[in-house]
């Protein structure tokens, strides 16, 4: 999937003490080890035999070298945690990584599916930095990106949503240059100088965004509804579809529906996505329990699935 916008990830690429994988355009070794773990074990910090790991990411196509250098990054960042038993070696998340994780996906699970009221009013930030300080620029810009904003000139970001104290701490952590927070309604002043909010977002590429995942993953329902998908497909097709849609959020921060194009795909992708994800839950776990067991004297029974109510629920 290409995307419309340079982007960080869906959770900040440092995040305390753990450093989470950079998103990219495609799939990386890394960003897929994180799913996949994620999926299965983030609630109860299962340990996974580091060979079971590897196996599994084999079957979406990476490299057993590839596999093993992803875990090991992903340890480097304090993402995973290793214990040793004799010569196996086995990971878990690390508590700060799965706390970082589910909330993540709680917030990905619970996109477009609440109340779309709005109450008229954007959220800006203006801010002014000194000229030398690039990388802090560049930090912001990236870390606006990821609370939903985007720019509208230069130094002034918008957002549809109110503040909220996640949009504080993470904003009050920058300390270097001016920065300005407010709420305000837009005036139209019916000119040809006149830039609406809404153009802050390029809002066919968004569209386009949404079709092209409607069109790559609605062929499967069939099958998935007959059960006709088991094993290392179920797995695999799991992760890629979190993988894609845990991009939207950023893309589209739940602009107002009011002001989007008629038959805004929103609410069509997230019905996909959850289709998909949550119809594919037993299979996959099963299939991974299977793998792991090739690895395991006794996997851990912490190995299960999660579904999308699991993760906005916040049950364990």
């Amino acid at each position: 999937m290409v995307i419309p916008y340079e982007m960080a990830d869906v959770v900040p690429d440092v995040a305390g003490s753990v450093r989470l994988p950079r998103r990219q355009a495609g799939s990386s070794p890394q960003g897929l080890a994180t799913t996949l773990i994620a999926d299965y074990t983030a609630r109860t910090r299962a340990w996974l035999p580091s060979a079971s790991i590897v196996a599994l990411l084999a079957e979406t196509g990476v490299s057993t070298a590839g596999g093993r250098t992803a875990i090991s990054r992903l340890a480097r960042r304090g993402v995973l945690e290793n214990h040793r038993d004799g010569r196996r070696s086995s990971y878990r998340l690390t508590r700060t990584a799965a706390d970082e994780l589910l909330g993540g996906g709680a917030w990905i699970a619970g996109f477009a599916a609440g109340d779309d009221s709005w109450d008229g009013c954007w959220t800006l930030v203006a801010f002014s930095l000194p000229q030398e300080a690039n990388g802090h620029r560049r930090a912001l810009r990236d870390q606006l990106r990821w609370l939903g904003f985007a720019s509208l000139f230069d130094g002034l970001w918008i957002s549809p949503d109110a503040l909220n104290p996640t949009v504080e701490n993470r904003l009050r952590a920058f300390g270097v240059g001016a920065m300005s927070i407010f709420r305000a309604r837009h005036v139209d002043l019916a000119s040809t100088s006149d830039r609406s909010p809404l153009e802050a977002w390029d809002v066919a590429a968004i569209a386009h965004q949404y079709e092209t995942f409607i069109q790559r993953w609605r062929p499967l329902l069939p099958q998935i509804r007959t059960g006709r998908i088991t094993g290392a497909r179920a797995v695999a097709i799991r992760t890629e579809v979190m993988d894609t849609y845990r991009r939207f959020p950023i893309l589209d921060p739940q602009l107002p529906i009011a002001l989007m194009p008629a038959s805004w795909p929103r609410g069509r992708a997230r019905e996909l996505f959850v289709s998909v994800y949550d119809g594919l839950a037993a299979p996959a776990e099963e299939h991974v329990r299977a793998v792991v067991a090739r690895f395991a004297d006794s996997p851990d029974p912490g190995i299960r699935a999660h579904t999308t109510g699991d993760l906005r629920a916040g049950a364990a």
